[in-house]
């Protein structure tokens, strides 16, 4: 079994930053891409951001591109998404999730999934 819990989330004014980060455990996850996404009610989940097993391969969805940044550590089993220069419209419940293939995580979503972490960026 598998179980990403997700950390950080929080109240930040515009033009401010979060640093959120998702540990995994249970089976390991190492050679899996890892990515975090966020929804906000009555909307489709979107992609955030991406990281490739080896952490040399990374995605951005354009909105957050040249803002946030994803790593990950694997021998501490953890991914991380910095993210900075923070608009209100950046408000959401974040989700990091994990499949093997980053294209297919991009795309299609994750495999497992957290629980989730309320990121709120007030005007």
């Amino acid at each position: 079994q598998v179980q990403l819990v997700e950390s950080g989330g929080g109240l930040v004014q515009a033009g401010g930053s979060l640093r959120l980060s998702c540990a995994a455990s249970g089976r390991t996850l190492t050679y899996y891409a890892m990515g975090w996404f966020r929804q906000v009610p009555g909307k489709a989940q979107q992609f955030v951001a991406g990281i490739n097993w080896s952490g040399d391969t990374t995605s951005y969805a354009d909105s957050v591109k040249g803002r946030f940044t994803i790593s990950r550590d694997n021998a501490k089993k953890t991914v991380s998404l910095q993210m900075n220069s923070l608009k209100p419209e950046d408000t959401a419940v974040y989700y990091c999730g994990a499949r093997a293939r980053l294209t297919e995580l991009r795309n299609i979503g994750g495999d497992y999934w957290g629980q989730g972490t309320q990121v709120t960026v007030s005007s």
